[in-house]
This record gives C-alpha cells, structure tokens and sequence, in this order.
C-alpha cells in the first residue's frame, strides 16, 4: 500500500468527512468555472445565447422543441344512439368497428354535408 492510503485509513470519521467536505467544494467550484468556460466558448462559436436561454427554463431539455400548434378537427362521423362522435382520424371507435360488422355502412354515420365554413363556427 502507499503511504497517503495509509493516511487516509488511519484518519478518524470526523476528519475524513471534513476532508470529503474539502474535496467536494473544490470540485463544485473548478466543474462551475469549467462550465462557464465551455458556455463563453459556445457563445464565441455562435448559436451560444439560443442554448443558454433555453437552458436557463425549467422543465425543458436544451434539445426539446416547441409542439408545433394542430388546427381543431372537427367530427365527421356521429353514432346516433350515444351521441358519440369520430374525426375520422386514429383508430376507429368500438362502436363504429361493431355497427361496420354488423352490415351497416360507414356513410350512414356521416354527419350532414354542410359547407365547411358553417361547420368550423359549430
């Protein structure tokens, strides 16, 4: 073994802890001055205060993009009998699968063929 090991393990709890203190303070500090050092460093190369601003915000990675706003799509199917309704996108419902077995066409739950500008005011 080497002489500062056996330093180490002939140190009492107390003064191991102050130095584990010591040696943690010291690596914050030098892994804060090295981070600054590296965001100066991107800043120079360009495209610095983009990754700055959004690191600085809570609850986002620097790497994750706004979602992107979809229109509202409006229901174009309608089941009569519970009211429920189906844009026509994802998966088809139950009870659109089951009418569609049954022998029922899908074209007998479409709702009216009004205008598409009546439509987006309902």
């Amino acid at each position: 073994m080497s002489a500062k090991k056996l330093e180490l393990e002939s140190m009492s709890l107390d003064d191991l802890w102050s130095l584990h203190e010591e040696i943690s303070g010291i690596l914050s500090n030098r892994i804060k001055a090295e981070k600054h050092e590296l965001e100066k460093r991107l800043a120079v190369l360009g495209g610095g205060m983009a990754v700055l601003a959004e690191s600085s915000r809570p609850g986002l990675s620097p790497t994750a993009k706004a979602r992107r706003k979809y229109p509202r799509v409006l229901p174009k199917y309608r089941n009569p009998q519970t009211s429920e309704t189906w844009s026509g996108r994802g998966k088809r419902p139950r009870w659109l699968v089951a009418a569609v077995k049954s022998g029922r066409r899908i074209e007998e739950f479409r709702i009216g063929d009004a205008s598409p500008k009546l439509r987006q005011r309902a």
